[in-house]
């Protein structure tokens, strides 16, 4: 039989790792930002930038790439002129929203009690 002390180390040590892993895909200040962006529809690069309010080109894209590279967004290329790019979140980007949903309502009660509004 397993001493419950023992189990909730091994939990609790599953927990960080999960946590941290997460944390490794989601870092920095923008990717969490861009998704929320990306939850309400499909968008190309400067809308997404026009929402993210002090984002620059280069960190959006680095974001991005990185995005795209974890697969929780999709870069699709129109054969246009000049060429039409297009970022939306992919079935397993849509599983954050539940994730995202959480922040925002954390986000407001905790500005609320902090600030007060």
């Amino acid at each position: 039989m397993r001493n419950s002390k023992n189990a909730d180390s091994i939990d609790c040590e599953k927990c960080i790792m999960l946590v941290k892993d997460s944390l490794e895909v989601l870092n920095g200040k923008w990717k969490l930002p861009i998704l929320a962006s990306l939850k309400f529809s499909n968008k190309r690069f400067k809308h997404i930038s026009r929402d993210l309010n002090g984002i620059t080109d280069k960190i959006l894209s680095k974001e991005l790439k990185e995005l795209e590279m974890n697969q929780l967004i999709k870069r699709t290329v129109y054969d246009t002129f000049p060429p039409t790019v297009n970022y939306a979140l992919t079935e397993h980007g849509h599983s954050l929203d539940s994730v995202i949903l959480a922040l925002k309502v954390w986000g407001g009660s905790h500005r609320k009690k902090i600030i007060g509004k």
